[in-house]
């Protein structure tokens, strides 16, 4: 066996509970979701997903041990990851969604949905110290390959997340449709999804703060 069974259902039973609780990652694809659709929000999903693929591998190589202990790395990232998070919220509220879009246009804005997903994930500093604290307890070393338990693990452990986002995409973009017709609603969809889009820029700052 790769992982320890014993551990395994411990595991599973965290990985669940963190997966469902709301974060970063569930604000950013209800945002997505309710400014430019379900398919925008599963297009975010499968970029948070890929980045969290990202970071596990990262994690499994050592790489990721790596740029948390260097300080000035770590805050390259966390404010280059907050500076990204402003950019898009700034978006949001400037082009506030319509329901006609021109022809040919989705497929771009789920491929932007998708790549807005994945940087947020890799930009978010707390990613890298989470996955880096967590993992490695469910790790035995006895079991040999610890970097493929590592990365095994990581790939279990979005499971939970990655369902939950998908329907958080899914409420987003009902509720979001309900509003699109009309502009008033349109525009105060932009300023909603643009103030969750910053509160998490604000969040990344405040956080790392009150930790120090």
């Amino acid at each position: 066996m790769l992982i320890n069974v014993d551990l395994l259902p411990a595991f599973l039973l965290a990985s669940l509970a963190l997966g469902i609780t709301p974060g970063a990652d569930m604000t950013f694809v209800a945002a997505q979701s309710l400014s430019g659709g379900r398919l925008a929000g599963w297009a975010a999903t499968a970029g948070v997903v890929a980045g969290m693929l990202v970071h596990s591998t990262l994690a499994a190589l050592g790489l990721a041990a790596l740029v948390a202990a260097e300080p000035l790395a770590f805050e390259v990232i966390r404010y280059a990851g907050a500076a990204y998070l402003v950019f898009i919220a700034v978006q949001m509220i400037r082009h506030p969604p319509v329901l006609g879009r021109a022809e040919g246009s989705e497929s771009t804005n789920l491929v932007r949905a998708f790549r807005q997903g994945l940087l947020t994930n890799l930009l978010n500093p707390k990613v890298i110290v989470f996955i880096l604290a967590f993992l490695p307890q469910f790790v035995d070393p006895a079991l040999g390959h610890v970097g493929v338990q590592i990365f095994v693990l990581g790939i279990i452990f979005g499971i939970p997340g990655s369902t939950a986002l998908v329907f958080v995409a899914l409420a987003g973009g009902h509720i979001g449709a309900a509003f699109r017709a009309h502009p008033f609603a349109a525009k105060a969809i932009g300023w909603i999804s643009g103030t969750l889009i910053g509160g998490l820029a604000i969040g990344l700052l405040v956080a790392h703060r009150k930790a120090a």
